[in-house]
């Protein structure tokens, strides 16, 4: 009986409730691709509509060749339920996308967010992104390489949670992609392409602030990214240090199925100091 009460409690916690829920918004121009990724908005319920909240843009990991958007309500809503309009954005995978796209399709996310997500009682002005693993090198290349368009002062912050690609450069300069996890795809042969795609080589002073949270029991690869990401960061946000969790890399993401995990509260703390 005891056993039965706690699902329920942990049932009632984890649904929508205080929540609005928009699915399968399609943020690409139609010509730009013939099936469409969306996103999926989670809004605080606020009787005041002229309060708008703060954003949070969530990329999802998986290796670039695999997770999907629906995956990750639990993030959006435990965020919404803390006043944070949440953004939870699909992109396509490889082998039918390489980095370029899929970093490109980001880079178009967030312009959409930017220009519509006043309508979903957001703040676009108080505009965040995060990603797990993959999801964190995504955001990364799509904000800092201006390649992709982003204007870095329209991000208030970002929040890296075991971010993986960080300096694909000198991973794949140490382990040459092929056909596995379809890394030959999704970052091609070409060392010129992995400096590219680097999001280490595209620091400077107009980098937005960062968080940046590392599993103690991560990867090796993404430990040494992390490193020397951060050390490249340093040179311009000095006072920037790495929150290590004694975790492994799927369990960094899987803490926010609870919404009274401790990184809520860091973040939002984050988000409101870095708020414009």
């Amino acid at each position: 009986m005891r056993r039965y009460f706690l699902q329920i409690l942990i049932l009632v916690l984890l649904t929508g409730c205080g929540v609005s829920k928009h699915k399968n918004i399609l943020y690409l121009k139609k010509a730009e691709k013939s099936e469409q990724p969306g996103l999926n908005i989670f809004s605080p319920k606020n009787k005041n509509s002229l309060v708008k909240s703060p954003v949070l843009i969530f990329v999802h990991g998986g290796n670039w060749d695999s997770g999907k958007k629906e995956m990750y309500s639990f993030f959006g809503k435990n965020f919404a339920k803390k006043g944070i309009t949440t953004v939870v954005v699909g992109y396509t995978l490889s082998p039918q996308a390489d980095y370029k796209e899929m970093t490109s399709q980001i880079a178009s996310a967030i312009q959409w967010t930017k220009n519509n997500i006043e309508h979903y009682n957001g703040d676009p002005n108080k505009l965040f992104l995060t990603g797990h693993s993959a999801g964190g090198h995504l955001i990364s290349l799509a904000v800092m390489n201006p390649e992709y368009n982003i204007d870095t002062n329209d991000i208030s912050g970002i929040i890296l949670n075991d971010a993986a690609g960080l300096d694909m450069h000198h991973y794949l300069q140490q382990n040459p992609p092929s056909t596995t996890n379809n890394y030959l795809t999704t970052w091609t042969n070409n060392p010129e392409n992995w400096k590219k795609a680097s999001p280490v080589f595209y620091l400077d002073e107009n980098t937005p602030p960062f968080l940046i949270y590392l599993g103690k029991k991560t990867y090796p690869s993404i430990i040494t990214a992390n490193k020397r990401f951060l050390k490249a960061l340093q040179q311009y946000q000095p006072k920037v240090a790495p929150v290590l969790i004694n975790k492994k890399h799927i369990p960094m993401m899987t803490q926010y199925i609870w919404p009274w995990s401790n990184r809520y509260k860091e973040i939002i703390n984050f988000m409101e100091a870095n708020s414009k």
